[in-house]
């Protein structure tokens, strides 16, 4: 005879976060996590990479899949990115599709966008995430959300600030609700399944991103060649900074080498906050003509289709 029991089961799910570039899906991630494993700078595009981020919580485990912002790509560096949004929509349980509330406003939003066409092919469960909140009138927020929701018939519309965290507490207790009953996929103690060696590498591509201008951070990637963890003294990190052009050596250097310099002191001080350890840092510049077209070069950078 079975036992009748009023305890919940334990839930468990993907959620994918997707979106034009800058609507702040890395900074929501970051937000849920109150860890920073995402970077986020205010240039478009920074996220490469699908990245995967694990909340646990009593009885419930969400695991998010941050994505490149939804573009038509013009090189197949993007073509592999958006094939990460595309894998992670698949992989989902649940889809957060995020806007940016200003732009909607400022009816810079055009509602019929990649990442809406995205969302209409996958049928899945589906919320519209209103993100950067903070920057409207309370009374603009009403006629928004009633004009937004005849885009697509979703599951659930919740307005939010990623940046002042608003919302974002209501958001995972509202996802909860959708995610299947399952154990948990990853230990719940931890908040990513990825090594140190990669977010080394992002946290070094996000100061780039924040150092230099134009296409500079584009042509950029950031390969980690040695992680040395020591007991005692300083870890070593050796790393690559690869570009497409001979040209753009003496930009990433600068003058007198102060460029990369100053590089490499901003990154060390971010590395050494996030791994809570001292590092000695050493970077390198390298030449590897047009990588961002290369299979091989995109597959040795970590940048692989599955």
């Amino acid at each position: 005879m079975e036992i009748e029991t009023t305890q919940e089961k334990f839930r468990a799910g993907y959620v994918a976060l997707i979106g034009e570039p800058n609507v702040g899906k890395s900074t929501l991630l970051n937000a849920i996590l109150k860890q920073k494993i995402s970077i986020v700078t205010n240039k478009p595009q920074t996220t490469r990479h699908k990245i995967l981020g694990i909340h646990s919580g009593e009885g419930y485990q969400i695991v998010f899949l941050d994505t490149p912002g939804i573009i038509k790509p013009k090189y197949l560096l993007q073509e592999v990115m958006m094939h990460f949004a595309s894998q992670a929509v698949k992989d989902a349980d649940v889809v957060l599709m995020l806007v940016d509330a200003e732009k909607v406003k400022n009816r810079e939003y055009n509602r019929n966008n990649d990442a809406v066409e995205r969302i209409k092919a996958a049928n899945k469960k589906t919320f519209l995430i209103v993100n950067k909140l903070d920057l409207l009138k309370k009374e603009e927020t009403l006629p928004m959300l009633a004009d937004l929701q005849t885009i697509f018939p979703f599951d659930e519309i919740i307005p939010l600030s990623a940046l002042t965290k608003f919302n974002v507490n209501e958001l995972v207790t509202t996802l909860v609700k959708y995610l299947p009953e399952n154990p948990p996929y990853y230990d719940t103690e931890i908040v990513s399944d990825a090594q140190e060696r990669f977010f080394v590498s992002e946290i070094i591509r996000e100061k780039i991103f924040e150092q230099y201008e134009q296409e500079i951070p584009y042509s950029t990637t950031v390969d980690i060649v040695d992680f040395k963890e020591r007991e005692q003294g300083k870890y070593f990190i050796s790393a690559d900074i690869v570009i497409e052009r001979d040209s753009q050596k003496g930009i990433i250097i600068g003058k007198e080498g102060k460029a990369l310099k100053r590089l490499g002191s901003v990154a060390r001080r971010a590395i050494e906050e996030f791994i809570g350890h001292a590092v000695f840092l050493d970077l390198h510049v390298k030449v590897r003509e047009n990588w961002r077209e290369d299979k091989n070069w995109l597959n040795s950078f970590g940048y692989k289709e599955e």
